[in-house]
């Protein structure tokens, strides 16, 4: 029997809690609102002691941006942090509650392992033509800009769900994989590896997604900042907490199921922009395939929202996509029709589940 890990998830506004053996999750907590610092080791071990028989082997934590130095999974010490601090600014919504949660979890299990495990390691081998920004060699070489893709977890997790459901190996697959949540990504995977994805430098890159914007032009953001418009910290606040399906829906919501139940005339926009925006940049991907062997829906939304993924799929019959004929969904599997060209398929978001089994691959446990 493998050692229970406990899996710290610290996102945004949120935390989440699983204490995981052996692929099966024995005990879980989710919170809405991250913890305040000083009520993180409260928090964790009043979470602990919720069954004081199972004793914690080893401490995965999720890490959004490890930026360069961390593009694996690694056993965290001091240096380890100092060095990931460095990046902390490149994802401001994730990382700093990441470091104060795994800070709290050292000193609440102060003689257990613990391992950072980056969404980042999931592209860190993606070709050179797709991490390359077409932006001054010197600015690249001197602050280290580069495409690094995010929601690599998810990925890892849903790819192998992916595989089993297919009954195909890994590395014979090409699919389009699409993580549509709070934050929201594409990715494209040929022969069971990540050639390319939508985020990059920053998790603000990409499509549309809860409140962050997404790609927007460049220049109409310089435009904004000169003339006094908009100061920095008023563009980087839009941008980040007052965007995406928040700010095209004038406010009304941010959640898609909100938006999906509205009569106003914004919620409908909204979901037209997410849902042409996730199209296209699906569509974008298959750019890299030789060719497509399925269609991957996971992350909250694309678990449990069957109108995002039939609006999808509608509009990228181009493709050999057909409209979805499953809907809300209690297990993985095909939602296409039988004997579709292109299955389509949607797997349950279970991160918790891929930093257990990359914390315990660390340490040489076969998982």
């Amino acid at each position: 029997m493998t050692p229970v890990v406990l899996t710290v998830n610290a996102g945004s506004s949120s935390l989440q809690l699983h204490l995981v053996r052996d692929g099966r999750v024995l005990l879980t907590e989710h919170s809405e609102q991250s913890p305040d610092p000083a009520e993180a080791e409260r928090t964790l071990s009043d979470f602990l002691a919720r069954d004081g028989r199972l004793e914690v082997g080893f401490v995965g934590h999720r890490l959004v941006h490890g930026g360069d130095a961390v593009l694996a999974p690694a056993v965290v010490d001091d240096d380890v942090l100092e060095a990931v601090r460095r990046y902390a600014d490149l994802a401001p919504l994730h990382v700093p509650p990441a470091l104060a949660l795994v800070e709290a979890a050292r000193r609440t299990l102060p003689s257990v392992p613990h391992v950072l495990c980056p969404d980042t390691a999931f592209h860190a081998g993606m070709p050179e033509v797709a991490r390359t920004y077409p932006l001054p060699s010197e600015w690249r070489r001197r602050y280290g800009l580069r495409r690094y893709g995010f929601h690599g977890l998810s990925y890892a997790w849903a790819i192998r769900r992916a595989a089993e459901l297919l009954d195909r190996p890994v590395e014979e697959m090409d699919l389009v994989m699409t993580h549509l949540g709070g934050g929201s990504s594409v990715c494209a995977i040929r022969g069971g590896r990540s050639v390319d994805t939508s985020m990059g430098f920053t998790p603000l890159e990409g499509v549309p997604m809860s409140k962050r914007s997404g790609s927007v032009d460049p220049g109409m953001l310089l435009w904004l900042l000169s003339d006094s418009r908009l100061s920095l910290e008023e563009l980087r606040e839009g941008l980040e907490h007052r965007s995406g399906l928040l700010g095209l829906s004038d406010g009304l919501s941010g959640d898609t199921r909100e938006l999906v139940a509205s009569k106003e005339r914004a919620a409908a926009l909204a979901l037209d922009v997410y849902v042409h925006r996730v199209s296209r940049e699906i569509a974008a991907a298959t750019a890299n395939l030789d060719h497509l062997d399925a269609l991957v829906f996971t992350g909250e939304i694309g678990w449990d929202q069957p109108e995002v993924r039939e609006g999808v799929c509608r509009r990228l019959s181009v493709l050999g996509l057909e409209p979805p004929v499953r809907g809300d969904l209690d297990t993985d599997g095909l939602i296409s029709p039988s004997g579709a060209r292109v299955p389509v398929l949607v797997v349950k978001p279970r991160e918790e589940l891929q930093v257990a089994r990359d914390t315990l691959a660390v340490f040489g446990h076969a998982t």
